[in-house]
């Protein structure tokens, strides 16, 4: 396992994380909600094992008699989505004895994450932590974690029984780091009347960058601006995985780490070259960095097309309430790409390794919980998050869901049309909250006519290549 060396944790770590980061499947901000000191060379990898000091182990026993073990898992979901996890651990509670799951929110994903850098020193912290996706390689690099792999290997665990494009994104040398939780992609909206009183087929949303420009410029002339995307990092990453185009190098930072942004690349320069031109014709509008704005201007029925997260289907379907029909689609691409598909994102869940082997064994008893196809439905209906168990699908509660949401099967058919490659799987970097900004500003620059894109990505990529010299320097090889 490689580890950041201590004496350089707080310099990198500051780098890396103070920036207020996005995370996918919210229409807020572009974040879920909105988006130190620990030294960690003595930090034990290894799966909870038997043995140990005599002590230690009498210790446990005791406290084992006393009640059941007893764990913690900060979070960062907010309303709804904090209500729908109260009502998992009480659940699990309820469902035996032996474990009582403790769910406490820690604020944002870059607040908890710093938390959790903060307690790393001591034996406070919390059993399970939640982490965004972009959080990944630095989870995996930090050494704080006990790979859910060595939990899955032990334990015989059917890993098949999951989503695997789900489990790509999260696993590493052929393991599995962090058990997936909140996964959400993003997919196209629109509006059908729009459509129609634009003489286009409200069934046919459009599939490339071509068709989009086109169809826009039919809805703009019918009176209603064709549409608008959120100037989001994520959505830049994601038209770089539609085009089957990588991120990074190095495999998107997957083989070896990264040393290299490639967002200055064709895929990128395409991308923002034809989202320039499509403002400059006039038949989008920006509305800046914010999904809620443009969700709130499609649900207005100002625009007639937008992007967003699947996570946020629900949540546009009830703000229109039928003023108009609400249609769906995939990511377009441009009509000379490669076959691609979408990066899920979202955010995952880690079992920490300062902790006692009986709740590290508890944390992972409860996981196994969370993605039982029972829960995975509840999940979905409450919060309108992929199931990551594929039995999921089979459930009654979320067959109904699907009936009065069958928007959502677009975001279904998406991921498993996917293929399976480096670019799909997404891309790993240990400063990827502060990519993704530098990203944003790239974009903004482009648009507001500041820079042409090319110039603009070539900066931006210039800007990450040294934030990734940077961080490199800091991980042990």
């Amino acid at each position: 396992m490689k580890k950041l060396r201590s004496k350089e944790w707080l310099a990198v770590s500051s780098v890396a994380f103070l920036l207020v980061a996005s995370a996918c499947g919210s229409s807020s901000a572009n974040n879920e909600n909105a988006s130190s000191e620990p030294s960690l060379a003595s930090a034990s990898n290894s799966v909870p094992a038997s043995g140990g000091d005599p002590a230690e182990s009498a210790s446990e026993s005791a406290s084992e008699s006393a009640g059941p073990v007893k764990i913690t898992w900060w979070h960062s979901m907010t309303g709804a989505n904090a209500e729908a996890i109260d009502k998992l651990a009480a659940d699990f509670n309820a469902s035996q004895s032996d474990i009582e799951v403790k769910a406490i929110f820690q604020g944002t994903y870059d607040e908890s994450l710093n938390k959790l850098k903060a307690s790393m020193g001591s034996d406070g912290g919390p059993d399970i932590v939640q982490v965004y996706e972009i959080g990944s390689r630095f989870m995996v690099d930090s050494g704080y974690i006990t790979p859910i792999q060595q939990f899955i290997d032990t334990d015989s665990y059917d890993l098949s029984q999951l989503e695997p494009h789900i489990t790509s994104y999260y696993s590493m040398d052929g393991k599995l780091n962090g058990m997936p939780f909140n996964t959400s992609n993003p997919i196209l909206y629109y509006n059908k009347d729009a459509f129609k009183k634009a003489g286009l087929d409200p069934e046919k949303p459009p599939k490339t960058y071509e068709e989009f420009e086109e169809y826009a410029k039919a809805l703009t002339k019918s009176g209603i601006t064709g549409g608008s995307i959120a100037i989001y990092g994520w959505f830049m990453e994601q038209f770089f995985a539609n085009q089957n185009a990588e991120y990074l190098n190095n495999g998107n930072g997957r083989t070896s780490p990264a040393t290299e942004s490639l967002v200055n690349g064709e895929a990128g320069v395409k991308t923002l070259t034809w989202w320039k031109r499509m403002l400059d014709e006039k038949v989008i509008s920006n509305l800046g960095r914010k999904t809620d704005d443009t969700s709130a201007a499609f649900a207005a029925g100002q625009i007639g097309m937008t992007l967003d997260s699947t996570a946020s289907l629900r949540n546009i379907v009830n703000k229109v309430a039928g003023k108009f029909e609400v249609g769906t689609g995939f990511l377009p691409r441009p009509a000379d790409a490669k076959e691609g598909g979408v990066v899920v994102g979202g955010a995952s869940l880690y079992i920490l390794n300062n902790k006692p082997d009986k709740e590290q064994q508890a944390a992972w008893e409860f996981i196994k919980y969370l993605t039982s196809p029972e829960v995975q439905a509840k999940w979905n209906v409450a919060t309108g998050y992929f199931p990551i168990t594929k039995a999921a699908y089979d459930q009654q509660a979320l067959k109904d869901n699907m009936a009065k949401f069958p928007q959502f099967q677009t975001a279904v058919d998406q991921l498993h049309a996917s293929i399976d490659s480096a670019a799909t799987n997404g891309a790993m970097m240990g400063v990827f909250p502060e990519a993704r900004q530098i990203v944003e500003g790239a974009i903004e620059s482009a648009l507001n006519g500041q820079k042409d894109p090319k110039a603009a990505l070539d900066d931006a990529a210039k800007q990450i290549n040294e934030k990734l010299a940077q961080y490199n320097s800091t991980v042990k090889k």
